[in-house]
């Protein structure tokens, strides 16, 4: 249940921050997708097996990066705003399937 109020939050965040930039102020919401994207990969992601979520990540921030959705008349830049804040939020997951894999490494 926590990973999927969590998994809400980031795409609320990713949708604000994507279609209104900066209308939080002091950017609150960059720092929650951060922290958000954290949590979630620390408690959704098999740090022994993440491949599936390490080329999600990847995939979704190339496409972010090369503005794809760009191309799409009218509401493309709002598509690609809200990609690349979903990005951010799947690459700081990736920190935590870093560390996680790192703890079992050193656990035994």
């Amino acid at each position: 249940m926590a990973n999927r109020v969590i998994v809400g939050l980031i795409a609320l965040a990713a949708v604000v921050e994507g279609l209104l930039p900066g209308t939080v102020p002091q950017n609150l919401l960059p720092l929650a997708l951060v922290i958000l994207g954290l949590v979630w990969g620390w408690m959704a992601v098999d740090a022994e097996d993440p491949t599936t979520y390490l080329a999600v990540a990847i995939a979704v921030g190339l496409a972010a990066g090369s503005d794809a959705l760009g191309n799409i008349p009218a509401i493309g830049g709002f598509l690609d705003g809200i990609l690349g804040q979903a990005s951010t939020a799947l690459y700081a997951g990736v920190a935590s399937v870093l560390v996680g894999r790192t703890w079992n490494r050193l656990k035994g």
